[in-house]
């Protein structure tokens, strides 16, 4: 056993070694007051810097300090235009690509006269004018925000919404007044949903039901009640490329869906065209026509077979193998083009993704088709009176089918849908003289749209859906909120405060991986 004189030195031993409470609290006593300090020399050097800035009506520096206004401008215009017409021109070729492998032609995918060539893919106006708009707009909202700073001395929502609003202008790149229309109408759409969801955050402004799970799904089926009225009982007010891809999916001809507006209408059936159609059909087996009839059997809407059932089922294959290449071509290209480097990283992961996002979308608008024949011909089995409800109705009985979708496009698909039946509505009153026909009335509100969606990307981001919103920021291709500090001798300092309050023991862990790193002794073999 150890002495009572051994276990006192050891004690004694253990005191001495053992650093006194006092000088630990001192030490962080002085630390915390050297923080202290730190903080307000920080504060003391902004408040100079907003000074000098106030007595020299100095502008807020912008968001790229390694180049010119212009430059910068110029740079992200030619960046957004070839990023656009790759998209575009992509698309092409790969639908081109489809047409030519269903033609049995693969001999031909290998050759470029066949699958570039000017004749048989006319892409380039098009893609021109789509990549003068989106380029238009890049370049010349990153000139005009500049241009702002520098003559308004200040940094403001204001600068945003002007910017956004003249650069707009770019949307006269396109010489069809449908399409300005169009996009006019779905920027419209987002416009409501970013200032609805703002305002709702806020608790300003709520809607009765709009928490339900699949409120989504009932805008969309009200938006393709309108659109599939449209098609068939007011076509004109749908535009003709719009027109005529309802057309092609479905497996109805046209003189028919006019022999039923007219039949709904009371106007009699031209029956010499639809006899033209039905002598050109094999296998057609119909009754005798009539010039009023009370609706149009069964018969005359699928001649060609007789069971409904069969028919239906029928036109659901038939729109898939139709529209397959169509969703892979908008599914893949994009992709590729705006994540180039995830691509490369997962080839196979993401062509994967590409060709199960097809296939769902594509079995979305397969059974819409279906449903939507479905639904008429069980109102001819069931009714012997046509009414054009019935056509709003199916549509929105067939809108059902977006439950395929995942639940994140779903909502996405609504407000694709939504601008088709506002537009349709917009021409209906026009033409019934409710609205006034404002020439250019699209352009002024794409303008006004565009102003208000760059305020939300800029200060209430979390507004707007993370698709529309990863996608504008994408081909802005630039920071446009949160700018750096001007590079002058009081920021450096501050940068340099930061270093300082980092942990030593962070300064020191690269030291020791470094010296492991290229430590000879530490390498087997060496």
């Amino acid at each position: 056993m150890p002495s009572s004189s051994s276990l006192s030195q050891s004690n004694s031993t253990s005191t001495v070694a053992s650093p006194p409470p006092a000088a630990s609290d001192d030490g962080a006593a002085a630390e915390r007051r050297l923080r202290e300090a730190e903080d307000r020399l920080r504060e003391a050097i902004e408040d100079l810097q907003r000074r000098q800035r106030r007595a020299k009506m100095l502008h807020p520096p912008c968001d790229h300090a390694d180049e010119s206004c212009v430059a910068n401008a110029i740079g992200n215009l030619c960046q957004s235009f070839l990023l656009s017409y790759g998209v575009r021109v992509g698309i092409g070729i790969l639908l081109r690509a489809f047409k030519l492998a269903r033609r049995k032609s693969y001999s031909q995918l290998l050759d470029l006269k066949q699958l570039v060539s000017e004749k048989d893919l006319i892409v380039r106006e098009e893609a021109c004018r789509v990549g003068l708009l989106f380029g238009g707009f890049t370049g010349s909202y990153h000139a005009l925000r500049c241009l702002l700073r520098k003559c308004r001395k200040k940094e403001t929502p204001f600068n945003a919404i002007l910017a956004g609003s003249v650069a707009g202008l770019s949307i006269l790149a396109l010489d069809d007044c449908n399409r300005r229309r169009t996009l006019a109408l779905y920027l419209l759409a987002r416009l409501a949903q970013c200032a609805y969801n703002s305002a709702k955050s806020k608790n300003k402004f709520h809607l009765w039901g709009s928490s339900w799970r699949h409120g989504d799904s009932l805008l969309f089926a009200l938006s393709c009640a309108q659109v599939m009225y449209a098609f068939v009982m007011r076509p004109e007010s749908l535009p003709k490329s719009y027109q005529d891809f309802i057309q092609k999916t479905g497996p109805v001809a046209q003189p028919v869906y006019k022999a039923v507006r007219d039949c709904c209408r009371g106007s009699p059936v031209d029956i010499a065209s639809l006899s033209s159609y039905l002598s050109t059909v094999k296998g057609a087996d119909f009754p005798p026509l009539q010039e009023f009839p009370s609706v149009i059997p069964c018969s005359i809407i699928h001649p060609g077979t007789k069971s409904c059932l069969a028919h239906n089922a029928y036109a659901t294959s038939a729109t898939f193998r139709k529209t397959f290449p169509l969703y892979f071509s908008l599914t893949f290209v994009p992709f590729v083009v705006l994540r180039l480097q995830k691509f490369m990283d997962a080839p196979i992961k993401t062509s994967w993704h590409a060709v199960i996002g097809a296939v769902r979308s594509t079995a979305f608008l397969s059974s819409f088709v279906g449903i939507f024949q479905g639904v008429i011909c069980l109102h001819r089995k069931a009714v012997t009176q046509d009414h054009k409800l019935v056509y709003w109705l199916a549509g929105g009985l067939a809108a059902l089918s977006v439950l395929l979708e995942k639940k994140g496009r779903r909502g996405e698909l609504g407000l694709y849908v939504l601008p088709r039946a506002g537009e349709s509505l917009w021409y209906i009153l026009v033409n019934r003289r409710v609205l006034p026909d404002i020439k250019n009335a699209e352009v002024a509100l794409f303008c006004a749209c565009m102003g208000g969606m760059m305020y939300y990307l800029e200060h209430e981001p979390d507004t707007m859906s993370p698709f529309l919103r990863s996608l504008i920021r994408r081909f802005l291709a630039s920071r446009i909120s949160n700018p750096p500090p001007p590079r002058n001798p009081s920021y450096n300092y501050l940068q340099t405060l930061d270093a300082i309050k980092k942990p030593k023991l962070q300064n020191q862990e690269p030291e020791a991986q470094s010296s492991e790193k290229y430590n000879l002794e530490s390498i087997p073999g060496l």
